[in-house]
């Protein structure tokens, strides 16, 4: 148990008035926003919680469009104002790993889409305590042998590594399963999906629509794991355009004749399919090269060799099971919340302490990276324990 901090202090005394109002009334909560704008967070209906956007000056509500993956439904939250573009809802009766979410109302990405649907937009972003590993992105032509080596990380680092399954409207070709290889969709609803904000890219490749969904990245890392991406150059631009921080890695042939070569030895294609795939391969070819987009540039002219560099830039040395941070704290259905700087702390009262020996939780929001449409990760907290003599001591939770 260590010292307490300073602020932590100052608050217990009443030392401090910058903490935030919060108006609420039952399970809804309402923040201002600049001079003209509430944002009404509602009661949970069976879906999510609720959001409405009140425009003071006509006096009238929005039902705005909803995008990221939405929090599940709560008896009781609390939420504070973090700037001008986020919002820190808290859930009451959780645990650690569904307490804490991030309402965007005015990031880069909200903005993008308000212009994109030319409506009100606010985005969901699941907070994830502590680091995390950034995603692998993984990219090159058809026949480069990109999946091989995807292959091989998993099978030596299989507690490290998770495949993001990416979608398609294309048919399934024979021993291709539904959500192991791709998930296999209609064309229609993966437009709609797109349109309501749940991809992180898309793209038509050979008239056919791929795409990585934010839920197949989050399900991934949800399990403690580092998510792999094995999108085309196109991908690869999206994602490097979103707030998803990655690790950018571009497979290259030794030359052009000998990726034909591995093209028509796989036997799976027509003529006409294959010069289709090497016409898509010379564009990519020039697009992954050129500067700026990769970090790293390997080409695989010897499988084992071309592994062996992989797993050197990702520095990895042998198999070890990450830990997977879960349960470190209950909050309970009563709480209260104030903002010092970048911390967040939360009362809990009396009866939590009796039960856990702390009483209040400290959220540092200093290192926060990320957001919608993926999670926000790296949120720091600790527990503080107090008597009615003042501080005892703090503890590191993460």
């Amino acid at each position: 148990m260590g010292e307490a901090p300073a602020f932590v202090v100052d608050y217990l005394e009443g030392n401090f008035t910058n903490g935030l109002h919060l108006k609420s009334k039952g399970c809804r909560t309402s923040i201002d926003i600049g001079c003209d704008r509430t944002y009404i967070i509602g009661e949970s209906d069976e879906k999510s919680i609720g959001i409405q956007i009140f425009d003071k000056s006509t006096g009238e509500c929005v039902d705005p469009i909803v995008l990221g993956t939405k929090p599940k439904p709560t008896k009781s939250h609390s939420a504070i104002l973090l700037d001008e573009d986020r919002i820190l809802v808290i859930k009451g009766n959780t645990n650690s790993d569904d307490s804490f979410w991030f309402l965007e109302v005015n990031t880069p990405f909200v903005r993008e889409q308000k212009t994109r649907l030319g409506a009100e937009v606010v985005a969901w972003s699941k907070a994830v305590i502590g680091e995390a590993e950034k995603p692998l992105v993984i990219s090159g032509p058809s026949g480069v042998g990109k999946g091989t080596l995807i292959s091989k990380l998993m099978e030596e680092f299989p507690f490290m590594f998770g495949f993001s399954v990416s979608h398609t409207t294309r048919s399934p070709r024979n021993n291709e399963r539904n959500g192991v290889h791709y998930h296999f969709t209609e064309r229609n609803k993966m437009e709609k999906d797109i349109d309501n904000g749940k991809f992180l890219e898309f793209a038509a490749v050979h008239g056919n629509l791929y795409g990585t969904s934010v839920e197949a990245v989050d399900v991934v890392a949800d399990k403690g794991k580092r998510c792999i991406l094995d999108i085309d150059v196109q991908g690869a631009r999206s994602v490097r355009a979103t707030s998803l921080e990655a690790i950018f890695v571009f497979i290259c042939p030794p030359s052009f004749e000998e990726l034909e070569k591995r093209l028509r030895s796989r036997g799976t294609e027509t003529e006409e399919q294959i010069q289709k795939r090497l016409r898509n391969a010379k564009a990519e070819l020039e697009q992954g090269t050129s500067p700026g987009l990769f970090d790293h540039l390997l080409v695989n002219d010897d499988l084992d060799k071309c592994y062996e560099k992989l797993k050197e830039l990702l520095n990895l040395g042998h198999a070890v099971k990450p830990s997977h941070k879960s349960d470190l704290i209950h909050v309970p259905m009563e709480h209260t919340v104030s903002k010092i700087d970048e911390k967040v702390l939360i009362n809990c009262g009396a009866s939590e302490q009796e039960k856990s020996g702390v009483n209040m939780y400290v959220l540092d929001l200093a290192s926060i990276k990320g957001g919608a449409p993926a999670r926000t990760r790296g949120l720091d907290i600790y527990g503080v324990e107090s008597s009615l003599n003042g501080v005892i001591g703090a503890q590191v939770l993460n």
